[in-house]
């Protein structure tokens, strides 16, 4: 019986202490080298080298939205803003969407060189600042032009409205919310058509495109019949502003317009066609 069990055991054991061993005949797997190894990714198949050299896309950190066309964020806490630099703006504190700031950065440098002097006086304004603003209108804590209060002038709700609604957004309606729009210099068109402030005009009409900026308030005509009266000193970042534009084109309707006093006229006065949408036609 133990001569049995050992000439059992005695193949077995041969075979097991011969794995791993090559076999004369046998060639030897080769090896890759680490840098060629494949890199499983969610699309393709790429060697560690390659993902190493393919630049990543820039994209923005979140996503457009309705939310954000509307202004309903807190720019200081959102991750594509970034704080102007007072040497660019009359005071500190303001945002702007790092591209447009970027490209607004270049431009100045570009002014200052042909001796223009540009200076940033508004530029982000979320909800919350563009309803203060419009209900202090509203109620008559705020004057318009000419130092009237609409309140008194204006008991007309929707008087009141068309009569704000010349120079200042309601709140959700405002291309400011974007962080694409600046306001330059001085809020009076008469400063851009005389003495140094008509040099930047002309400066700004000739040069702005070559960074991304359009005037989006022009004269009114017959290719621009509604919205805003012109504003010389309003400049868009068409690159960002642009598709903003075709998302509220497709997505935004009057009656999400709300949530702040003389809101109950937005839809009779159709702000999103005639204001949201109602601008120069080189800015679309």
């Amino acid at each position: 019986m133990r001569y049995l069990i050992f000439l059992i055991f005695l193949p077995f054991h041969y075979a097991c202490t011969q794995q791993g061993t090559a076999q004369p005949n046998q060639q030897p797997t080769a090896q890759l080298p680490e840098a060629t190894l494949p890199i499983k990714t969610r699309d393709t198949v790429q060697t560690k080298a390659e993902t190493e050299t393919t630049p990543t896309p820039t994209k923005p950190a979140q996503e457009f939205s309705i939310e954000y066309i509307m202004g309903k964020f807190d720019p200081a806490q959102h991750p594509d803003f970034v704080v102007v630099d007072k040497k660019y703006a009359d005071v500190e504190g303001y945002f702007l969407r790092k591209d447009t700031y970027e490209s607004f950065a270049k431009m100045w440098e570009a002014a200052q060189a042909d001796g223009i002097k540009l200076t940033i006086i508004s530029a982000t304004r979320n909800f919350n600042r563009q309803r203060a603003i419009w209900e202090g209108k509203w109620t008559g804590s705020r004057v318009i032009e000419n130092g009237a209060n609409a309140a008194k002038k204006y008991p007309d709700p929707k008087t009141r409205a068309l009569k704000i609604l010349e120079y200042s957004s309601m709140p959700g309606s405002s291309r400011h919310h974007w962080g694409t729009d600046i306001d330059l210099n001085d809020l009076d068109n008469y400063t851009f058509e005389q003495g140094p402030g008509k040099k930047v005009y002309e400066w700004m009409v000739s040069h702005a495109h070559e960074y991304g900026f359009c005037q989006p308030y022009s004269p009114k005509d017959d290719a621009r019949p509604n919205g805003y009266n012109e504003e010389k000193w309003h400049w868009s970042y068409m690159p960002v502003a642009k598709k903003l534009t075709d998302l509220a084109a497709r997505s935004m309707t009057d009656d999400m317009i709300g949530g702040f006093k003389g809101a109950e006229t937005a839809v009779e006065i159709k702000v999103v066609e005639r204001y949201v949408l109602g601008i120069n036609q080189n800015c679309l």
